[in-house]
């Protein structure tokens, strides 16, 4: 009898989402479709409230949780487990304060991960003002150095590249400025936010520009399409794709996902990520 090949194993480091779209939940079945063993390790329970506009309600996770769920997850699958499939690829999501933001980095530097895909969460409705631009800082100086691909929304591309994105050309000069602030390669998503008949996004890593484009499906962003496209990047890295074809293989994934979304009571629709099996 042939022993099963052991799969790639891949973490993800992220807020759970009650309703099921997107944070924790939608980077593990993103995992799964993609053939990817997915482990989560979280950090806070994010409810939207339907008495309040579908806002956030945010609960942090405590932070010595945090560091436990971390350290059972490094020693089961980390470099010196002797596991068959060493944990060596991270997706970064919600984190949701400094202090969560200085567990983690410290953690992202002990297990020396080659690949740290960052999701860069930075605005949390549940959260006051001043606390999420505290976070918002802090996930710029503690984890974006630590980052090796990074895949800001529109909102979060002008954010850490300082620059106004209207059109194509000012998404490829964000893309390229994050790149040239971190070291990461780049996916800038410009999705619905950008005129035209393609949602467009662009990567960029340092050498090769590549902008990726598909038929926008509806004109509203979808529930878990940017936690999954960053899911979907992990695990093909996970697998051994270069960062430019795990970056293709997401945005494949992500489109099909959108085209079979489901929709619920809530006013917003989730992609699913087993679209592309329909």
């Amino acid at each position: 009898m042939t022993s099963a090949v052991a799969p790639a194993i891949a973490l993800t480091i992220a807020g759970s989402e009650a309703t099921g779209g997107a944070g924790a939940q939608a980077d593990l079945k993103t995992f799964q479709e993609l053939g990817v063993f997915g482990i989560a390790n979280l950090t806070c329970i994010v409810s939207f409230n339907p008495q309040d506009n579908w806002n956030h309600r945010f609960v942090p996770v405590d932070q010595q949780v945090i560091a436990d769920q971390l350290e059972a997850t490094t020693a089961a699958y980390g470099a010196a487990s002797g596991a068959p499939s060493v944990l060596d690829t991270v997706k970064i999501g919600m984190l949701g304060s400094p202090a969560t933001i200085s567990t983690v980095e410290k953690a992202l530097t002990d297990g020396a991960f080659a690949n740290v895909v960052l999701d860069p969460v930075l605005i949390c409705k549940g959260q006051e003002p001043g606390h999420a631009l505290d976070t918002d800082q802090a996930l710029k100086a503690q984890i974006l150095p630590l980052a090796t691909f990074v895949t800001p929304n529109h909102f979060e591309a002008e954010s850490l590249s300082g620059l106004t994105i209207t059109d194509e050309e000012s998404l490829k000069a964000a893309a390229i400025r994050i790149h040239e602030i971190s070291g990461a390669a780049v996916l800038a998503k410009g999705g619905v936010r950008l005129e035209g008949p393609d949602a467009v996004d662009v990567y960029y890593d340092g050498e090769t520009l590549e902008v990726l484009r598909a038929p926008k499906v509806g004109d509203v962003a979808v529930s878990g399409a940017g936690c999954s496209l960053a899911a979907a990047v992990t695990a093909e890295l996970a697998k051994g794709a270069t960062p430019l074809e795990a970056a293709r293989t997401a945005k494949a994934f992500v489109t099909e996902g959108i085209k079979n979304r489901v929709s619920s009571g809530a006013p917003f629709d989730a992609l699913w990520q087993g679209g592309a099996l329909s």
